[in-house]
């Protein structure tokens, strides 16, 4: 077993090529944007998952360019301060953590760099089959020619070709948790400096914090909603549905449903989480929030996809000449832990988990088995 297709390039997908070309094998990221995607929330990097990117070598990287917040605000709909706390905030805990809050595209750009000059990356491309035999993949591209490859990894995300692809329809398996969540960039019109600042009235609420020196703003605003119908989940549909619940809202309700109008890095989907029997069919796996999504909610993905790649690449490279124990092990190990994040994401509905419950889910690995 040498050739690997690992499909998505974003978090997950680069450190596992990077690890397994560690390991030598080979290979080969295919990811649908022309480039590394840019936009994004913040993202915790917890526990164990801190010793996967010191060992990758990115984590003082990551340290340079996290978030460095000294507080929080809450607001009430007015906008109205109704709590402040110096001591920890909504999107990354407890300030004097030793766990780090990063951009998701600093960090997809530290794991593009890191492994460019000895990953083949195939950018503007995606898969639209699979075919497996008793040696391998055939995997069908939308835009190159078909090749072959030892084993194909899914780290495509939420919406999972490889997932569709090998094991059925998303519907299986996404588990819808009452809510959307919208991200995009604005410039820092509040004036924040490393301030967040929240609000939440009757079933929406968002949270905005100044990041790039306090020239620009991230805002992640959420709504409470059943699955919207398939007519409405559109990227332009579910804008205008972010516009007009923001221009609702009071205080600056105006400006950030202007500020969702024009984002060229607008995102907006369903908290879901994905669960799943197995992660593996025959020589095709599932890697990250392709085969676990514990939602954002969980505040764990990245960690999630930063664990899962590193014990992926270790089973297969345990196991190299046989690709039925080194998924069934990768399983074996993360399952358990798997478990423990998507919790953090049920356990207080409508707000974090408790410190405890994040202490004890972050470190729930051991990375050398």
């Amino acid at each position: 077993m040498k050739t690997v297709l690992i499909s998505g390039g974003g978090i997950a997908g680069p450190v596992l090529a990077h690890w397994l070309r560690r390991r030598g094998f080979e290979p080969t990221v295919v990811e649908r944007a022309p480039a590394p995607r840019a936009g994004g929330q913040a993202v915790d990097v917890r526990g164990v998952a801190l010793d996967v990117m010191e060992r990758t070598g990115l984590l003082d990287q990551a340290r340079g360019v996290r978030t460095r917040m000294r507080g929080m605000s809450v607001l009430d709909p007015l906008g109205n301060e109704v709590h402040r706390s110096t001591e920890a905030t909504f999107s990354s805990g407890r300030l004097d953590s030793e766990d780090i809050e990063v951009l998701r595209d600093d960090l997809v750009r530290m794991a593009y760099a890191h492994t460019r000059t000895d990953v083949e990356y195939l950018f503007g491309d995606s898969l639209t089959a699979l075919e497996e035999d008793a040696t391998g993949v055939r995997a069908d591209f939308a835009h190159g020619p078909s090749r072959r490859f030892d084993l194909v990894v899914g780290a495509d995300g939420l919406h999972s070709t490889v997932r569709r692809l090998a094991f059925g329809p998303e519907e299986e398996y996404a588990h819808h948790l009452g809510s959307y969540l919208s991200v995009f960039g604005a410039e820092n019109f509040l004036g924040l400096e490393d301030w967040q600042v929240w609000l939440q009235d009757e079933g929406v609420g968002f949270g905005i914090m100044p990041v790039r020196d306090n020239t620009e703003l991230r805002v992640a605003f959420g709504f409470r909603s059943d699955p919207l119908a398939p007519g409405r989940r559109g990227a332009d549909a579910l804008r205008r549905t972010v516009v007009e619940k923001l221009g609702t809202l009071g205080w600056e309700g105006a400006r950030l449903a202007e500020a969702a109008r024009e984002a060229p890095d607008f995102y907006c989907d369903a908290m879901a989480q994905i669960r799943m029997d197995r992660w593996s069919r025959g020589r095709v796996t599932l890697l990250g929030d392709a085969g676990y999504c514990p939602s954002p909610l969980s505040g764990q993905g990245t960690s999630l996809a930063l664990v899962g790649a590193y014990v992926l690449a270790d089973c297969l490279a345990h196991d190299r000449g046989d690709h039925h124990a080194a998924l069934a092990r990768y399983e074996e190990r993360m399952r358990p832990f798997v478990g423990l994040n998507q919790a953090l994401a049920t356990e207080n509905p409508g707000g974090p988990a408790s410190e405890e419950s994040v202490e004890r889910a972050k470190n729930a690995i051991a990375l050398d088995a």
